[in-house]
Formats: C-alpha cells, sequence, structure tokens
C-alpha cells in the first residue's frame, strides 16, 4: 500500500565528490534537432564540444519520439545538409513542399550519429542534467546522473537544447510557462508507427503517401483526415485527436497520430509518466479496434510506440529579446537575424475544445514571415548559457509558431556557433560582435 507523502517532507543526502568526466569549451545539453544542430556548429567552429542526452538514442523528437514528418526543414545549413544526407541514403520521401518531408527513422538515428562522431563530438546518452554548479553569475559545470552515477561536466560555455529550459531552470534562470492568466499547455501528442498491408486500398485513409496526389502538400487533406477519423468511430472509439492522421514513413509502414494528452506539464515527472501509458493505451485500443472491423484494416499491426511522448511546449526561457505575437503581425525583421519563421500559429486546444483551435486560425490571418534574433537565444541570467529550439526567449504565440523542428534545428546552429566563439574568444555570449557571429555562421550554412 502506498503511503501518502507530505510535500515539506525531506531527506538530506550527504556530501560526496562527483568525478569531473569532460573540460571542453562547449556543452550541448539535449541531442534533439535543436542539440545536434548546436553540437554540430559549435564543432564546425573550433570548439571543442560535449553533447547531453537522456534518451538512447539522438534526435529527440524526431527519433524517440517517432514524429517522422519534417517541418521548415529548408532552412540554411544543417537542416538543409540533413535533409541532404537522408536523400542519399534513400531515406525521405520528398513531397510538393520542400519545407516538409518524411523520413526513415532508423536511418535518422544512424546519421546522426555519424555525423557527430565525424566532428568529434563526444556524446553521451542515457544522462540527464541533475545540477548546476554556479560561479560569478555563470555555469562552471552541469552534475549529471546516469549508470555511472553522478558526473560533472565542465565548460566556458553552455548551451540549452533539452527542449523545456531544464539546463536554464537549473541554473537559476526565470522563465515563462504555458497560456496566461492559467498556464495552461498545449497537449502532449503520443506517436505510433504501423504497418497496412495494402499501402493502395488504405490510400483514402492515408494523409499523406508517395502515392497520393497531395503527399506532404501545404494544405493537408482533411478528406483523408475526416475518413479515418470515421473509421475510429466506426470501430466504438472517440479519439482524444480530432484531426487524426497517418501519414508514410516508407513502403507500408505509417507513423500514426491520433492522441492528444491534456492537463500534462512537460516538467512534472507524474505528468509525463500519466500521459505516457494514457497515450500508448489509446494508440494500441484504437489500432485494435480498427483491426476488428476488418476488410482493409485486417492486415493493420502495431510496429512500435514512442519512447518519448512528444511535447509541444515546456519553459520558454528569459533571454535579451522576447518574440512576440506582435513580431509574427509586423513580419519583424532583425539586424541579428538568426533565421526566418514561415510556419504560422499552430495553437492546439490547451483544453480540449476548439476555441484556441479557432484562435490559431485568427492569428494567423495577421502572421507574416519573421526573423528570430540572435538576442532571443541569449539566456538573460546567466552570463555563459545560449538556448536553442523550443526553450528560445518567446511568448505563447510565437512560441506556437517557431518551435517545430526545422527552426529549432536553425536556431540550434545559431546557438552552436555562438557558444564556440565565446568559448574561443574567453566572453560572455552578449558581448559577441554579431558580424563574427553572422560570418561563422555563413560558413556553416554554407555545407
Amino acid at each position: 500500500m502506498n503511503k501518502s507523502i507530505q510535500p515539506e517532507t525531506y531527506v538530506t543526502l550527504p556530501e560526496s565528490k562527483v568525478p569531473v568526466v569532460a573540460d571542453t569549451d562547449v556543452i550541448v545539453v539535449g541531442g534533439g534537432p535543436a542539440g545536434i544542430a548546436a553540437a554540430l556548429a559549435a564543432s564546425r567552429t573550433g570548439a571543442s564540444v560535449s553533447l547531453i542526452e537522456a534518451n538512447g538514442c539522438l534526435g529527440g523528437v524526431w527519433t524517440a519520439g517517432l514524429l517522422a514528418w519534417m517541418f521548415e526543414m529548408d532552412q540554411p545549413g544543417i537542416p538543409r545538409e540533413i535533409t541532404r544526407c537522408l536523400g542519399e541514403r534513400n531515406a525521405r520521401i520528398d513531397g510538393h513542399d520542400p519545407n516538409m518531408y518524411t523520413y526513415d527513422i532508423e536511418e535518422m538515428k544512424l546519421l546522426l550519429e555519424e555525423m557527430c562522431a565525424e566532428a568529434d563530438i563526444r556524446f553521451q546518452l542515457h544522462t540527464r542534467a541533475r545540477a548546476c554548479l554556479m560561479k560569478d553569475g555563470a555555469i562552471d559545470a552541469v552534475v549529471t546522473d546516469s549508470k555511472s552515477g553522478a558526473q560533472a561536466w565542465r565548460a566556458k560555455t553552455f548551451v540549452d537544447t533539452t527542449g523545456d529550459g531544464d539546463l536554464a531552470a537549473l541554473a537559476g534562470c526565470g522563465y515563462a510557462l504555458g497560456k496566461d492568466p492559467d498556464g495552461s499547455c498545449q497537449p502532449m501528442t503520443y506517436m505510433a508507427l504501423v504497418t497496412v498491408r495494402d499501402l493502395t486500398a488504405a490510400g483514402p485513409f492515408i494523409c499523406f503517401w508517395e502515392g497520393g496526389e497531395r503527399h506532404l502538400h501545404k494544405t493537408v487533406n482533411y478528406n483523408t483526415v475526416n475518413a479515418f477519423r470515421a473509421e475510429i468511430r466506426r470501430a466504438g472509439i472517440e479519439p482524444s485527436y480530432s484531426q487524426t492522421k497517418m501519414f508514410q514513413v516508407r513502403d507500408n509502414l505509417l507513423a500514426l497520430m491520433v492522441n492528444h494528452e491534456y492537463a500534462a506539464s512537460a516538467i512534472d515527472a507524474a505528468d509525463l509518466t500519466r500521459a505516457t501509458v494514457h497515450g500508448r493505451a489509446e494508440v494500441q485500443r484504437i489500432v485494435k479496434g480498427l483491426q476488428r472491423l476488418g476488410g482493409v484494416w485486417s492486415g493493420l499491426q502495431m510496429v512500435a510506440t514512442c519512447e518519448h511522448i512528444g511535447i509541444r511546449e515546456g519553459r520558454r526561457i528569459n533571454g535579451l529579446y522576447t518574440v512576440t505575437q506582435n513580431d509574427l503581425a509586423a513580419g519583424q525583421t532583425h539586424q541579428d537575424a538568426v533565421c526566418k519563421v514561415h510556419f504560422g500559429v499552430d495553437i492546439h486546444s490547451t483544453n480540449g475544445t476548439k476555441s484556441t483551435g479557432q484562435d490559431s486560425l485568427a492569428i494567423g490571418a495577421t502572421m507574416h514571415p519573421y526573423d528570430i534574433p540572435m538576442r532571443a537565444l541569449i539566456a538573460r541570467d546567466v552570463t555563459n548559457l545560449l538556448l536553442g529550439g523550443r526553450c528560445i526567449s518567446g511568448d505563447f504565440i510565437a512560441h506556437s509558431s517557431y518551435r517545430v523542428t526545422g527552426t529549432a534545428a536553425a536556431t540550434g546552429q545559431a546557438a552552436g556557433v555562438a557558444a564556440a566563439l565565446s568559448a574561443n574568444l574567453n566572453t560572455t555570449p552578449a558581448l559577441l560582435k554579431w558580424e563574427e557571429i553572422k560570418k561563422h555562421l555563413h560558413n556553416i550554412t554554407l555545407k
């Protein structure tokens, strides 16, 4: 029988000496889309780099999350390089929009590991940041937990690409979370992979597939979305996500996007556990329900469920500049722009109603391509910390546009360049001259 523990109950851990396992120019915490780009960019700018990742593979939502669907990847530099390399491996299916394609997840895992090895990046999987040791307003070392116990990793400059701003929070940075005034967050999505026996027969229910006329078009084929949802309902199940989708990964392997997990916080382990268990149960229930229908679904098989649930939003760390809804409405440009965002406002309802989605459409009507400035990637409260990916400095509305993975990789590579320069020049990111960052970033984006 579980005994309820009061929140004010604590234990005191004995003091211990933590071994220092690395002392590099740059440490990147989080090996997802932004972290991969940050580590590669920092190494190519002449820094020694360590990369720490909590999952058992690099790639974050691309791999552990089974996303299988790229957004905003027509960005200069590492995003385009990854796109090209996947093509050379026959591991992507292109569509009508160069910003989007589907890809082979297992090939992606191998590609990212090989890219990091080639760049002489020291990366360690199954390792999570636990604490920061601070000195004079800067991070001196990050302490991690793993099978090796507590380990300390020292660097001159650090990059938070955890998605949820975990490193920045451990270092004491201020942040925002969710939507005002209640802090509610957009839902998580639990992904799965399935196979169908006859791809052509299943075509009317597949949102994106190689044989479809609208494969990865800018406009989703909602006829297939509605038809697929109707089939799930015919199986006696009401999916938690109304915009149900299946899309092709390769051959008859499809990604299944049918789940939304509401009222779950990305920075609460109990919430993550509940959302994961509930999400896995739902996708399994839907697959089994479709199997019982027979016909086109008689050959449907579950292949895999994701290692890590997909998270849309976590902490947004306070930076030297905050990207806002006004920037989107104005199509704001900046002299220190690290990338331009074309992806629209995509707010998934925070409570399962349609209201937020309708707000998304209304706000999206006034959205114009806009710049993300370098200043939004520099932490305000810690002098040697840069940000990349979902946790950069922005408001709730702007975040719903720049959070997609291609933009995350673009901001990650800029953070990596700045981190390397900061370490090499023995200065803080805030004191770097933009022309110096721009020159080195240009060299990265030519690859």
